[in-house]
């Protein structure tokens, strides 16, 4: 054998070795970052902690405390099926996805509409849902408004839930108007109510449930709702495991009807009232 052939196989031993060194790391690395995954960190916990604030219908307290809703039914059923148990933890809006960037939660399941600016800081799923906004309006501000230019004014005033989609729907659709914002939603009502605003603009159904509470004052001046955006669960970003994970049991129980069969019950009918009211 000659010295180049010695050299030759040499060379190629050396490169065999590291070439089996690097995929050995690879697969360690893959391991860990698998072990790092939010799905990996759930199951070893055996608890889901899942980021939410309160909306109607999707998430409410009921007369003994427990919390209901859609959201409630959608993250119940998800950690049932994970055979994981589920742990709400509430969180003011405009705050919700910096906590969900520290890890004081999982995952964001609360009526978070998907969205360009927000998915640069967080990783959306599929659409397991979608909502709309709609307005409820005073019947004295507002008489005889019956449409969004009514309401695109300087001398109008809309209230909102401080970091919600309404906010920035209010802002497009009538951007003369002068908005009002509240950190809770029941706030923005009861401003409407006591005849401080002309309309609350909030995702459907809300507004609709506000006047048929209050027919005597409150009035719904546009027919059913003037946007539409899909509903994600929001979760950090880099996560591709769980990312994967929660997409598959959305399609699921999407096309077994499940999430139908839950958006009817709680967005199209009033079967519920009575645990919250």
């Amino acid at each position: 054998m000659t010295k180049w052939q010695k050299l030759l196989i040499g060379g190629m031993t050396l490169a065999l070795v590291l070439g089996l060194s690097g995929f050995a790391l690879a697969g360690k690395l893959q391991q860990e970052l698998s072990a790092e995954s939010t799905l990996e960190q759930i199951l070893k916990r055996g608890t889901m902690r899942v980021g939410m604030d309160t909306f109607v219908p999707w998430a409410m307290k009921d007369k003994t405390g427990k919390f209901v809703g859609f959201e409630i039914d959608v993250a119940r059923q998800l950690a049932e099926d994970m055979e994981v148990k589920v742990e709400f933890v509430p969180t003011k809006w405009a705050g919700i996805i910096p906590a969900l960037l520290t890890g004081k939660f999982d995952v964001v399941i609360g009526g978070m509409g998907i969205r360009p600016k927000r998915a640069l800081k967080v990783n959306f799923t599929i659409p397991y849902d979608y909502s709309g906004m709609s307005m409820v309006a005073s019947k004295k501000l507002a008489e005889g408004f019956d449409s969004l230019e009514d309401f695109n004014k300087p001398d109008v005033q809309l209230a909102c839930k401080l970091g919600t989609t309404a906010v920035m729907a209010a802002k497009k659709s009538m951007p003369k108007a002068k908005l009002r914002l509240f950190e809770d939603e029941a706030q923005a009502y009861q401003e409407l109510r006591n005849g401080k605003v002309h309309a609350v603009v909030g995702s459907a159904p809300r507004p609709a449930y506000e006047a048929v509470n209050y027919p005597e004052t409150l009035f719904m001046p546009l027919k059913g709702n003037f946007t539409k955006e899909p509903i994600g669960f929001a979760l950090r970003k880099g996560d591709f495991d769980t990312w994967v994970f929660f997409n598959s049991w959305i399609t699921k129980m999407r096309d077994e009807g499940w999430l139908q069969e839950r958006h009817h019950y709680w967005f199209e009918t009033r079967d519920w009232a009575d645990m919250v009211e």
